[in-house]
């Protein structure tokens, strides 16, 4: 009897003890997460906006045909990018030991692996730009891949800076970077070089980049292949290759099928379309993955508990905030499209209808990649890639033979909604995440969305062959909808209070 009494609060107070380490650890992972959220937030916003004054200078520079070019080298570029490192930089970021011990190691390992991929690459190109419809953009393939060199070669210090939340450096690395890119880009546009324009311009930029990374990151430049942590690495690093490998399939056949089935012209209004769809999840999506993965990594270090609060936490603000640009994208697709890039891009907006279902999907199976790998799981997030691919591939050929474009685009929303999202939950539930109160935190903006593409497309008839008229009336009538019906009133009032504050009395 005395034992148990002795050991009752004893009990007690180490799991307490437990339960507030734990939630120390949480809080502390919290505060640096949003402290890398808010810098790369502002950074992609940066990086955003001037890509986008770029695009609208381009657009005026060059074809259609440019573009479809462009395109298909931009999907070699992309394809090989997700496989580049073989994993490494997720290896890195979760790596359960001293960074030094294994940064040796793993900078072979990713410096192997990039060069390798190029040289692969340099040789297919031909025949990948033949089996996309154009074998002019065998050269562009052969710059825009070399992008990926640069990429592999800092790999492991850009892996270093995510690890540390330090993403206020890797923010300003690819700030300097754009700031080469955008002049080298737009000069030799207007100097005839059509698709190079692009490849070259990015192919500068990296460099920069990858120069202000290596400085930034403090980790010392060594090689050395030690094969116990090698193994290490490429255990956790190869089913994850092996998944953004799928994932970089599902990103870019669209391009490689439209391009062999309909031609680089339809091509290049496709690729418009899918970039301006590319905005929301380049901007806060990027921004989100640069921290959700140490974030959950860390936060599967604590306890599994704490992750799905995590996640349940993250789900609903994530639809929260991509909802209402997906209504807005979709019900005003022509308005945007006419408005910013003038007349003769008008069959791009018959895609972006569709494409902006497909953002909302994209961000949300991103997510669940990125929880997927800070638990460990790399092979479930191989199998959800995969099963998306399978059924993904075969839609958009027929979509495209049937439907031109705006059929791709419609094959490629439906297999998004109906294969990607309930097989990332499916993978989220059989890793042991809780997903259970996520339903009812996402009825509100499901339901204010709903309301608010019932208004806005009303609307939009009203004001019908005005794109500007359409995009502040409709649009912000649509989303003065959705914040009334997703905001809670007393946040409304508590904003409403400080705006009246910020008047001046003498107005009132």
């Amino acid at each position: 009897m005395e034992h148990t009494e002795g050991a009752g609060p004893a009990t007690v107070d180490a799991e307490s003890g437990r339960s507030g380490t734990a939630a120390s650890q949480a809080g502390e992972i919290g505060r640096q997460a949003g402290r890398g959220l808010r810098w790369s937030v502002l950074g992609n916003l940066v990086l955003k906006a001037g890509s986008f004054a770029m695009s609208l200078v381009l657009a005026r520079l060059l074809v259609p045909e440019d573009f479809g070019v462009y395109a298909i080298a931009l999907s070699a570029s992309q394809f090989v990018i997700y496989i580049n490192d073989a994993g490494i930089i997720s290896a890195t970021v979760q790596w359960r030991g001293r960074l030094e011990d294994m940064a040796p190691t793993a900078t072979v390992v990713a410096i192997s692996s990039s060069v390798a991929l190029y040289g692969v690459f340099w040789i297919i190109a031909p025949y990948f730009a033949a089996m996309s419809g154009s074998e002019s953009a065998t050269g562009v393939i052969r710059v825009l891949t070399a992008v990926n060199l640069v990429y592999g070669m800092t790999a492991v210090r850009s892996a270093a800076l995510l690890r540390r939340f330090e993403q206020d450096k890797l923010t300003k690395a690819n700030m300097v970077g754009f700031l080469v890119t955008a002049p080298v880009s737009i000069t030799l546009a207007a100097n005839g070089a059509g698709a190079y324009s692009f490849a070259c311009g990015q192919l500068c930029g990296a460099v920069v980049t990858g120069v202000l990374v290596v400085v930034f990151a403090r980790v010392k430049v060594g090689f050395g292949l030690d094969r116990a942590t090698a193994k290490k690495l490429l255990v956790f690093g190869l089913p994850l290759c092996a998944s953004l490998g799928i994932e970089g399939v599902l990103l870019n056949a669209d391009a490689v099928i439209v391009g062999d089935a309909l031609g680089l012209t339809m091509l290049g209004y496709y690729l418009l379309a899918f970039n301006i769809s590319s905005w929301l999840p380049g901007l806060v999506g990027t921004a989100v993955r640069y921290v959700a993965l140490p974030g959950f990594s860390r936060l599967a270090e604590a306890d599994r508990d704490s992750l799905s609060r995590g996640v349940q936490q993250a789900v609903p603000l994530l639809v929260s905030v991509v909802l209402p640009i997906a209504v807005l994208l979709g019900t005003l697709a022509p308005a945007v499209v006419v408005f910013l890039y003038g007349e003769r891009w008008r069959p791009s907006a018959e895609v972006l209808t569709f494409l902006a279902i497909v953002m909302v999907v994209r961000m949300l199976t991103a997510l669940a990649f990125d929880i997927l790998a800070a638990m460990g799981a790399t092979r479930s997030t191989m199998w959800l890639n995969l099963g998306w691919a399978v059924a993904l591939v075969p839609a958009l050929m027929a979509g495209a033979r049937l439907g031109g474009i705006r059929g791709a685009a419609i094959a490629h929303a439906t297999i998004g909604l109906l294969i990607a999202l309930p097989l990332a939950a499916l993978a989220l539930h059989r890793a042991g995440v809780v997903l259970a109160p996520i339903a009812a935190a996402v009825a509100r903006p499901l339901l204010g969305g709903a309301l608010s593409a019932a208004v806005t497309a009303g609307l939009a008839q009203l004001t019908h062959g005005a794109p500007f008229v359409q995009l502040a009336v409709a649009g912000g009538t649509g989303l003065l909808v959705y914040v009334l019906v997703v905001v809670p009133q007393a946040v409304l009032r508590q904003l409403g209070g400080r705006v009246t504050e910020l008047i001046p009395a003498r107005s009132r």
